[in-house]
């Protein structure tokens, strides 16, 4: 996995990151972890999946909430992280560590227009609620 500031997020707080393989990893941001809490319970998206970007296609649990994760980008799911099946709270361990599904982009122009989308960790950081 690539550093931290080669990630992009999303107003919802999902990550995306770009893989030298072409895959988009695809986890929840810091914030997100600290907002939820304690992790108890990950709903991933199914694997063959269409999705596209925005879509509510996941859901995470934890003691206090249910949150959707979305779609960063859109294209099909194709691997899911197996560790949130059996320890879902690795996420509020290391978050940006911890991927919960990977995307394979629809197109390379799909992609580069979703990235667009996108925000930067740096601007992430600084924007409001994050």
């Amino acid at each position: 996995m690539k550093t931290q500031d080669t990630f992009k997020l999303a107003e919802t707080h999902e990550w995306a990151s770009v893989e030298d393989d072409g895959l988009i990893w695809v986890g929840i941001s810091n914030h997100a972890q600290e907002a939820l809490g304690d992790v108890m319970f990950f709903q991933a998206p199914k694997i063959g999946q269409q999705v596209k970007q925005g879509e509510a296609i996941a859901v995470i649990e934890s003691v206090k909430a249910a949150s959707d994760i979305h779609a960063p980008i859109s294209g099909e799911i194709i691997e899911l992280n197996d560790e949130m099946d059996a320890s879902p709270e690795i996420v509020n361990e290391k978050p940006y560590a911890v991927w919960l599904f990977k995307i394979k982009p629809s197109s390379e122009a799909t992609l580069n227009a979703d990235l667009n989308n996108l925000m930067s960790l740096e601007k992430y950081s600084s924007s409001a609620g994050a």
